[in-house]
């Protein structure tokens, strides 16, 4: 019996709100955040997932605090599941950034995080979360479900690892938004994942939508 994963952004913070680059400094979920990661825990119980993991962050470990209400079920902090480190860029809003340092800031928006002098080295962040995804999966029972909350970047950076992708193919995915989340399953043919869903929402879920 194949085993699924949801792997879920945290929900929105002021920082998000106001495009500020937050990599791994913490920050609170703003009253939006709250409203989200109730509602992405709405979407996630009924699915009784078995094993629920969180970055250690705040913003994700209180969104994941959510679905364990929701679910029953104890979260497991792990660190590998932080968002990238952006270094010095970290705290700037957008406009300070793009200011700042234009051409730089235009490969970060392309998801092209080594351009950011000081930031942790993209192989450096698949392989702490790959290892954490695997770990997870390990976790799960078979025909189980298991559920992870990270961060946008990191988690857009796993995906193309995940499914052996190009790193060009990377920036051919857009950003997950707030509570946003993606879903692998055991490939049937293979040792590796298969991508049922991205950037799946609770409000997109709630119109009863799928593919």
């Amino acid at each position: 019996m194949t085993r699924r994963l949801i792997l879920a952004r945290h929900g929105r913070t002021a920082w998000n709100h106001a495009k500020r680059v937050q990599g791994q400094l913490d920050a609170e979920l703003d009253e939006t955040g709250h409203a989200q990661a109730e509602r992405l825990a709405a979407c996630v119980a009924p699915l009784r997932p078995d094993v629920l993991w969180s970055s250690d962050l705040t913003r994700a470990a209180v969104t994941a605090s959510y679905v364990a209400a929701a679910t029953g079920l104890e979260v497991r902090t792990d660190p590998r599941l932080r968002e990238c480190d952006l270094g010095p860029r970290q705290g700037l809003t957008h406009d300070e950034y793009a200011a700042l340092a234009p051409e730089e800031f235009a490969q970060f928006r392309l998801a092209r995080y080594d351009a950011v002098p000081g930031a942790e080295p993209t192989v450096a962040v698949r392989a702490r979360m790959t290892a954490a995804v695997a770990d997870l999966l390990a976790a799960v029972p078979p025909g189980g479900l298991g559920v992870a909350v990270s961060h946008g970047a990191a988690l857009r950076m796993t995906v193309a690892a995940l499914l052996g992708w190009p790193d060009p193919a990377l920036e051919t995915l857009g950003p997950l938004g707030n509570c946003g989340w993606l879903e692998l399953v055991e490939h049937p043919h293979s040792d590796g994942l298969a991508l049922t869903a991205y950037n799946r929402t609770p409000d997109f879920a709630s119109r009863g939508a799928v593919g």
